[in-house]
């Protein structure tokens, strides 16, 4: 009998179990270790044509382990990595855990300031950087307590020369500039000190930190989400389980993942890194998603991908390009929608070209990221984020704090064996995103309805308040991005006089005809009076972070 306070669970597919139990395994560094064991001739990765086995990736990662441990580091001792997605990532990190070591995962285009804070609040002890950026982190040095730098190359390991090169670094926008590090070392020679050291197996437990996840800071100040190895391995085992069914009984040698997303973000580190690792999967590595063109060349050539987890900006770039439309992706079960909300005018698109419905799922940093998810057995886009995954209980709350009823609107709140245990060094503001009942409120506005689907409506702090009356910015946003001539779009609130708050938009045209009276009488037949943006600005392009999320904040200042 289904309990009628989780109605999520009448609409579980069959076979997926409602509850997960304690992990098989110990910690991450046992499931690692188990698949290098199990697919050693696998091809983990590929990156621009070049391939590392399980074999390969056992071996380096303990030899990275095995440096790391020469540095007289305690147990627990925090490793930043500031790396786009190069094998290197997989090394550093899958070496970091198997050394005993938390994993600090830091965005590779901050800046001196951002990097700044987030090795001062981490207490990062070593930082693994791409020489392309060590000019960033050389500013700022001699203000941290880094005590070990190790600084790869975009060709080291794999030999990549020349145009290749070039290539890849288009998006950093200049060569490597000139830099000189204290205490450094070139990433090959640590693997070759590692190489002929002993590497020692430490200890690790469930209870042990895996990760510290900084938040994106969209909305304000960053915050180290404290995720623990059994954090990590429940969500992988959630995102198997709900996979399975998506699988329809077909026996595929091996899985093949497009990683276009940054590694050092949660959802591809979990969907993409620990998963694909768990079952043996290849992650193909997209150095530069931005770069649309190369981007395409890439996926004419590998006509083999199994699953493709994305944001909506990508595949509103992608579907817009007429060689797009030459790509044929025969192999393809799952597309997964994430990282920010998706617009139904890109889904449709996005399954008329591809034949594949785009799954939109939920979560955060704080939830090791998959909260809840549409099942890969839908035929088309939905609207909502799916159901929570299994193991997961998700409440709505309303301003007092009060339970709402199914089919209302309020917080967003979620228990489950995923959710963070705390934020790094942050009590109060540990407290203050919990309930008393243990629910981690998640700062989204949204309802579940009577079968159990979750749908957002909006971040709580993006809100805007017109007359008295709530505005949701992805509202607006959905309607605007179904005007022809439209590319992509943002709404933020602005400071009134009339009406304490009112809907700012910010367009990027595809259209170059299209003009602000055009915008506004079009809002006037679909939005209603408060809703409607009282006034337009045209942009270039909309600032995003590294994930391809727009940040409403920056369009604020």
């Amino acid at each position: 009998m289904i309990n009628p306070s989780k109605p999520w669970l009448q609409s579980y597919p069959k076979g997926v179990p409602h509850t997960l139990g304690e992990s098989s395994y110990t910690s991450l560094v046992e499931m690692l270790e188990e698949s290098f064991a199990k697919f050693p001739n696998r091809n983990a990765c590929e990156y621009l044509g070049k391939f590392m086995t399980y074999r390969e990736l056992d071996q380096q990662t303990r030899n990275f382990a095995a440096y790391l441990q020469t540095l007289g580091l305690e147990s627990g001792a925090r490793i930043a990595i500031m790396l786009p997605n190069v094998m290197q990532f997989q090394i550093a990190m899958m070496g970091a855990l198997r050394a005993g070591l938390v994993v600090v995962n830091v965005n590779p285009l901050y800046t001196s300031r951002e990097l700044e804070y987030q090795l001062k609040d981490s207490g990062a002890s070593a930082l693994i950087i791409l020489e392309n950026f060590a000019h960033v982190y050389q500013k700022i040095a001699q203000n941290v307590s880094v005590k070990k730098v190790i600084v790869t190359s975009l060709g080291e390991l794999i030999g990549i020369k020349g145009k290749v090169v070039d290539f890849v670094v288009r998006h950093i926008k200049k060569l490597v500039p000139s830099w000189e590090l204290p205490a450094s070392i070139p990433f090959k020679e640590a693997l070759k000190i590692g190489a002929s050291s002993s590497y020692v197996k430490p200890f690790i437990s469930l209870d042990d930190i895996a990760f510290l996840q900084y938040t994106g800071g969209t909305t304000g100040v960053s915050k180290g989400a404290v995720l623990l190895h059994r954090n990590i391995l429940a969500n992988a085992k959630q995102i198997e389980v709900w996979l399975e069914p998506g699988l329809k009984g077909q026996q595929i040698d091996q899985m093949v993942f497009l990683c276009a997303l940054p590694l050092y973000h949660i959802f591809a580190l979990t969907a993409c890194a620990v998963f694909g690792a768990r079952i043996g999967a290849m992650l193909i590595m997209v150095p530069n998603p931005r770069d649309i063109p190369g981007f395409i060349k890439l996926l004419k050539s590998h006509p083999n991908i199994h699953i493709f987890p994305g944001v909506n900006t990508l595949f509103n770039a992608l579907i817009h390009r007429p060689e797009f439309l030459k790509i044929k992706l025969p192999n393809l079960l799952v597309t997964i929608g994430g990282g920010m909300a998706m617009q139904k005018v890109v889904a449709d698109e996005w399954q008329k070209l591809t034949g594949i419905p785009i799954a939109e799922g939920y979560g955060l940093s704080e939830t090791s990221p998959v909260a809840c998810v549409n099942t890969p057995l839908i035929e088309h886009f939905t609207g909502h984020v799916g159901l929570p995954v299994p193991g997961t209980e998700v409440m709505i709350l309303g301003d007092n704090n009060i339970e709402l009823p199914l089919g209302q609107a309020g917080e967003i709140c979620i228990k489950g064996p995923q959710v963070m245990t705390e934020y790094w060094n942050m009590p109060e503001e540990t407290r203050n995103a919990f309930t008393s009942d243990g629910y981690f409120r998640s700062g989204d506005i949204g309802f579940m309805d009577q079968n159990g689907y979750v749908k957002i409506i909006d971040r709580k702090k993006d809100m805007i308040i017109v007359s008295g009356f709530k505005v949701y910015p992805n509202e607006v946003e959905e309607v605007l991005s179904l005007m022809p001539g439209i590319l992509e779009c943002a709404v933020i609130g602005t400071p009134d006089e009339e009406t304490g708050e009112a809907v700012k938009a910010f367009i990027v045209k595809r259209d170059a005809d299209i003009s602000e009276e055009q915008v506004l009488d079009y809002c006037k037949q679909q939005l209603t009076n408060y809703k409607r943006p009282k006034k337009i600005i045209f942009r270039a392009e909309l600032p995003k972070t590294n994930v391809g999320k727009i940040l409403r904040r920056e369009l604020r200042d």
